[in-house]
């Protein structure tokens, strides 16, 4: 049964409209206009602050050139109320539909309204509620009734074309026209009328039904209609390959179980080759020897794809099915070529026997054959697993690997063929298969068994997606009628709020009426779909445990959803008694919850971000363009593990950016693995970061079910992309080193090799104007969360996408989530304190580098720069104004200079030196690697303790300093030294009056003259003014 897609838009509110009836007020309404519907709602009389919470549906066409995907709504004063005569104006906004959600993500977002003129006085906010829906199509009415009913009037012919009419809607789902004319736009034409058909239209177009919003007329649909027996000869052909056959079209097509050959006549959807019956070689028809098409002509296939990375040739073999085997068993088919030979899944037994299973076997290797052996077994019921000598030969087919034909995507999927099987007996039975070379662009590739995975079922490429995760505010107010009226003595009262494996809870609080209040906020992180509960357990502190006095169950699909700071309403839930089957009354809580879509759920760490848009789609802004990656390869990778004496390494790569993740197939026992695969993301902000890492699998053995399937994976190492380091269009193709510290030191696990590319999808202008935009949504800034409690949440997302991610098939296991989401490298580190404070050195050296190049000049070390300097201030001190200008073209031209030193090396990557790696202490590894609690003897934590109790001596020495400095500031007008001040504020005193009696630019330049004479007019001595600062008081002289 078909559906139809439908938009529904809920007007709920305005606020703060514009009055326009003269007396302070209006009488608003609404209309809407989306795909060339107009509907309005009501009028809210008089009203500045109205309310409709008005439904309004739309159809939803396909896209148009005529109607645009734009819904446009303006607010209008009604000129029937108030002393005006026109339809005055209140404002508009339009809503592009990539900014609408599907029926359960809606939330009330409120929009400003916008002017239409440059002229108009606009003021004002409307909420509004849109989502899409899919509404069931009812079947058809009897075709007697249907006649009757239907306002065109009746032709005998169509009668006898009703069971037409009853299989399109199954075969298509019908355009979105309004529900009266669905019918009538469905009705196939009479037989008695092909004449009227355009013999110039396209059969693909014949069967589709007008997309106008409008419901046609069926002078227009009955000519299209008539297509279909006109185009006789391609119509049996698509339509058997696309599983949806018209009436006409069985009729014509032959039996396919019976189907040995058809010819290429024309380019149609599906390219069928032309054979031979029997166990001879499949000929390669003319022309056929590498099947391309042009671009334009395919443009729902990628082109570009796999354009990153090499072409790896397969030769694939799909085994269909068989008929007339001389067994009541369960058949298995064994393939055999280039030294490898692979047996089937037992087949399915129906009406014949059916494998649908593919292969692919390696090209690449020196020792391919030229000789494809396909034959079926009989396998034994005592024992399904039995090796061949138990097995009944009942037939094979042998192929010369030179004569199959090559495939090339977008090319169509080659048709499997019947061929007779030999060798078997007096009795023949026929296999149903299709053979030929391909690449790993090939569709059938990921889902296919190869022999660099060993067969693998875990070994598969496949993309993930992670779960849509929500911030939930629990806001827990209040609680009333929890303790009997007769009571007396003070009860201590807390909250303990549960979501899954979250738990929190609120602070203590003393009550005796029976009324505790919190009001205090629990956020949560919950993903889509929503199956759980929020429970709330109300306990109360006794002197050896806490006792629950009730338990309140949410449901987490009756919470609202907001994506603004607007207020959400309270409501108030019973508590139920926990150890009571009956639920009695135990008492209410009030509370205020909400999902928060304004906010950005964060997994990753924010400077190694990869996603920054908010939870509701809404909110999204549309994407700035394209990254492409091709993963190519790994060279020189170490032996992960030893399995029967040998060193051998199964690998995988992992990459994510945003919420898709990707895995590539596992390469059995190599070291230097070919994956050769390309994916492709949207870049909605380009100061983001991809992350690719690399992993040695254990998943081979769950086949055998030992106990190393158990095992985690092991971290190979990992590399990161930032994307506004991309050029646009620029293809960079490198190898960078896998680095892995562990705690023996860093170690260099191999080279990975990837291709990555950015293609910008948005104007110049728009792309860096994203630049000028907030990284993060707007709530981060309106009601930030706190570090601490961001990093709790973090760390919670991390364990919700690695168990979501985890039961996938084939499994993204957790270590490999948490090692791509850096969710343990948190932990205190003697190494990174280092290197951070080196960082801080290399930071401020350009300042260090600024004030040694002022003493060097007022030095006289170089008297041409000296004497420059000199012409520079009075030139800035006579015109001020090019002050400004002259710093701002400075820094321009260190910028223009430094663009000749430019990196041109591949990519930025982890880098040893400065995260000083190379030369570590074994020690301070040993530490970095501890868990907390540490696990290590006392002996080792008292000697670790004592040496930060001496770095800790230091930094307390440096903030001393620090304050010092300050504190002097703050004495010089405090009058803690009076004749220190008597001294300052006199200074001050005689310089504002020679200020006021002397120009400013004669000081300015007497003061530059005087910094800047000659060491022979200088005392060696420091000066008199940093003398005096020296002696000030500070607060250092009182810490005890």
């Amino acid at each position: 049964m078909g559906t139809v897609r439908k938009l529904i838009v809920e007007i709920v509110d305005a606020r703060n409209l514009l009055p326009k009836d003269g007396q302070g007020t209006s009488s608003p309404y609404v209309v809407v206009d989306f795909y060339g519907q107009r509907k309005r709602t009501h009028t809210a009389v008089r009203h500045l602050n109205p309310a409709w919470n008005e439904m309004l549906e739309f159809n939803v066409g396909k896209p148009s050139d005529v109607f645009g995907d734009m819904l446009e709504l303006d607010v209008y004063h009604d000129r029937n109320y108030g002393p005006t005569r026109r339809n005055n104006f209140l404002g508009r906004i339009r809503l592009s539909s990539t900014q609408f959600v599907k029926k359960g993500e809606e939330a009330l977002m409120y929009y400003p309204l916008e002017k239409k003129y440059l002229l108009s006085w606009i003021q004002g906010d409307i909420g509004l509620k849109i989502y899409y829906v899919d509404e069931v199509i009812p079947p058809p009415p009897p075709p007697a009734e249907d006649v009757k009913s239907d306002t065109v009037e009746p032709v005998p012919p169509q009668e006898a074309a009703k069971p037409e009419s009853e299989a399109a809607p199954s075969a298509e789902a019908p355009p979105p026209v309004e529900t009266e004319n669905a019918d009538a736009a469905t009705l196939p034409p009479p037989p008695s009328e092909p004449d009227q058909s355009p013999p110039t239209e396209p059969p693909p177009e014949s069967a589709n039904p007008s997309e106008q919003p409008e419901a046609p007329s069926t002078d227009n649909t009955a000519p299209e209609g008539t297509n279909p027996p006109e185009s006789e000869p391609p119509q049996p052909e698509e339509s058997a390959d696309q599983g949806e056959p018209s009436l006409t079209a069985q009729s014509m097509q032959p039996d396919p179980e019976f189907e040995l050959a058809a010819s290429v006549s024309k380019p149609v959807p599906n390219v069928k080759f032309a054979g031979i019956n029997g166990p001879q070689p499949i000929r390669r028809p003319a022309g056929a020897v590498n099947f391309t098409s042009d671009p334009s002509e395919t443009a729902t296939i990628e082109r570009s794809s796999f354009d990153l990375v090499e072409k790896m040739h397969y030769l694939f073999v799909r085994v269909v099915k068989a008929r007339s085997l001389p067994t009541n068993g369960s058949p298995i088919v064994k393939i055999a070529v280039s030294g490898h030979q692979v047996r089937s899944k037992p087949a399915r037994k129906t009406k014949l026997f059916e494998w649908d299973q593919t292969f692919a076997f390696g090209r690449d290797s020196p020792e391919s054959s030229s000789i494809l052996e396909v034959s079926v077994w009989d396998q034994p019921k005592s024992d399904p697993t039995s090796d061949v000598a138990g097995h009944c030969f009942l037939g094979g087919i042998c192929f010369d690997v030179s004569e199959i034909p090559l495939r090339d995507p977008p090319d169509s999927p080659l048709a499997p063929q019947w061929y007779r099987l030999e060798g078997g007996g007096a009795h023949f039975g026929d296999l149903m298969l299709a053979t030929w070379v391909g690449t790993q662009a090939d569709e059938s590739f990921p889902d296919a068994w190869k022999t660099d995975t060993a067969g693998n079922t875990n070994s598969r490429a496949k993309v993930y997606q992670s779960p849509k995760l929500w911030y939930l505010k629990a806001t827990v107010l209040q609680a009333q009628d929890i303790l009997p009226i007769t009571a007396s003595k003070e009860f201590t009262f807390q909250v303990k709020v549960q979501l899954g494996f979250q738990v929190l809870k609120t602070k203590f609080t003393l009550t005796r009426n029976g009324t505790p209040s919190w009001n205090e906020d629990l956020m949560f992180v919950a993903a889509e779909p929503f199956n759980d509960h929020l429970i709330f357990s109300l306990e109360n502190r006794q002197p050896k445990a806490p006792i629950t006095v009730g338990v309140a169950r949410v449901p987490l699909t009756a919470i609202e959803r907001r994506v603004d700071d607007r207020k959400v309403s309270a409501r108030w839930f019973n508590f139920e008694d926990p150890n009571d089957e009956k639920r009695m009354y135990k008492g209410r809580i009030h509370l205020s919850l909400c999902f928060d879509g304004g906010y950005h759920v964060m997994d990753e760490a924010a400077h190694v971000c990869s996603d920054y848009r908010p939870t509701a789609r809404q909110l999204w802004r549309p994407s700035v363009g394209t990254v492409e990656l091709g993963v190519i390869g790994c060279k020189n990778l170490l032996p992960m593990k030893t399995i029967n004496g040998k060193g051998i390494t199964d690998a995988y790569c992992v990459a994510k950016y945003g919420t898709k993740w990707i895995r590539t197939r596992t390469i059995s026992d190599s070291l230097e693995p070919k994956w050769n695969e390309q994916y492709t993301w949207k870049v909605f902000d380009p100061c983001t970061v991809l992350t690719i890492g690399v992993f040695d699998s254990w998943g081979v053995f769950e086949i055998d079910g030992s106990k190393e399937a158990t095992r985690p994976d092991f971290r190979i190492g990992k590399v990161r992309v930032r994307i506004s380091t991309l050029q646009t269009g620029r293809v960079y193709k490198n190898a960078y080193p896998l680095l892995v510290l562990t705690q023996s030191g860093m170690k260099k696990m191999g080279e990975v090799e990837i291709a990555i590319r950015f293609i910008r999808a948005t104007p110049t202008l728009d792309f860096l104007h994203v630049y000028s935009q907030p990284l993060l949504p707007l709530m981060h800034h309106i009601k930030p969360l706190g570090v601490v409690q961001q990093e709790v949440l973090r760390n919670t997302a991390v364990k919700i996408v690695a168990a979501h991610l985890s039961r996938s098939e084939p499994p993204v296991k957790r270590e490999v989530v948490i090692y791509m989401l850096d969710a343990d490298t948190h932990a205190f580190s003697m190494r990174k304190v280092r290197a951070n404070w080196y960082r801080i050195i290399n930071v401020i050296a350009g300042l260090i580098d600024i004030v040694r190049w002022i003493d060097d000049t007022r030095g006289w070390r170089n008297p041409t720069a000296t004497i420059l300097v000199h012409a520079l201030l009075v030139m800035l001190v006579w015109f001020p104004d090019l002050i400004v200008p002259t710093c701002a073209f400075y820094v321009f031209v260190i910028g223009a200079w430094n663009y000749r030193f430019r990196a041109k090396d591949p990519l930025p990557h982890f880098d040893p030196k400065i995260s000083l790696a190379e030369n570590v202490d074994r020690e301070e590894l040993d530490e970095e690697f501890d868990a907390m609690p540490s696990t290590r003897s006392s002996e080792v934590v008292q000697a670790r303790y004592d040496k930060l109790r001496t770095l800790g001596a230091r930094v307390q020495t440096v903030l001393g300093d620090f304050a010092t400095q300050g504190e002097r500031v703050q004495a010089l007008v405090t009058w803690r030294d009076p004749r220190a001040t008597g001294i300052f504020i006199g200074l001050c005193f005689v310089l504002a009056v020679i200020l006021y009696l002397v120009s400013s630019k004669m000081v300015a330049m007497a003061f530059g003259f005087y910094y800047l004479r000659h060491p022979i007019f200088r005392d060696r001595m420091p000066s008199p003014a940093l003398n005096f600062f020296r002696r000030l008081p500070s607060m250092s002289d009182r810490i005890m």
